[in-house]
């Protein structure tokens, strides 16, 4: 579906409501969310000004918005070293009119749908209690972080039929935000270091991330 794209947020546990209550301000008919867990570095966490790395995860549906986008940096301060990092990715459509009438409450934007894409969320589905393992691999290959949720997997036995071999249910995904360039090398990483073949059994892929706040480039602190 043109012009329609999934906002993923990433904050503290302790602005989850906060975040929440501000999407539903704007219009938002439906936010999910999730309990995380960051897994940045304890070096990392103090040069961001951190002190847990318990997070929240909000996804909701949009329409398409830079306005939006502006506006949650500036009214959420997500600017801010800590206050969170939001995120859009695209949604190619939606099933049924009543439901895309209920998840896009108001008008996608008229926008340059072209526009580069500068960064990628990869996403790794491993077992349960291996993400330092994943992010081990990850990192050796760039990556700066990312965020755990827990999930629980479902079809497991038919992995024997792909793979031959049964994978376990209770499953972490992890979230690392890439740039475009880094994204095969932290993909390549894992898949070497934490892929089915390891006890992590991980599987992992891309989308392509549209809009992006909170997230302060190195290049754009230089430009200041």
């Amino acid at each position: 579906m043109a012009g329609a794209v999934l906002i993923i947020t990433i904050t503290d546990r302790s602005r989850g409501g906060e975040f929440a209550a501000w999407f539903q301000a704007q219009g938002a008919s439906l936010v999910l969310t999730a309990l995380g867990r960051g897994t940045a570095t304890t070096e990392v966490l103090d040069c961001l000004g951190l002190e847990a790395a318990e997070k929240v995860v909000l996804m909701l549906a949009a329409p398409r918005s830079s306005r939006l986008v502006r506006k949650a940096r500036r009214e959420l301060w997500l600017d801010v070293p800590g206050r969170g990092i939001l995120m859009t990715v695209p949604i190619s459509s939606i099933g049924g009119a009543k439901a895309r009438d209920y998840l896009l409450p108001w008008e996608a934007e008229e926008e340059d749908m072209e526009k580069e894409i500068t960064h990628e969320l990869v996403v790794v589905i491993t077992n349960r209690g291996h993400t330092d393992q994943v992010m081990d691999a990850a990192r050796s290959a760039g990556a700066a972080g990312g965020t755990t949720i827990h999930a629980k997997g479902t079809g497991t036995e038919l992995a024997r039929k792909f793979f031959g071999m049964s994978l376990a249910a209770e499953k972490e995904m992890v979230f690392i935000l890439a740039k475009s360039e880094d994204r095969k090398p932290i993909m390549k990483a894992v898949m070497t270091q934490a892929g089915m073949s390891s006890r992590a059994q991980s599987v992992v892929f891309s989308v392509p991330v549209t809009d992006l706040a909170g997230l302060r480039l190195l290049e754009e602190e230089g430009n200041a």
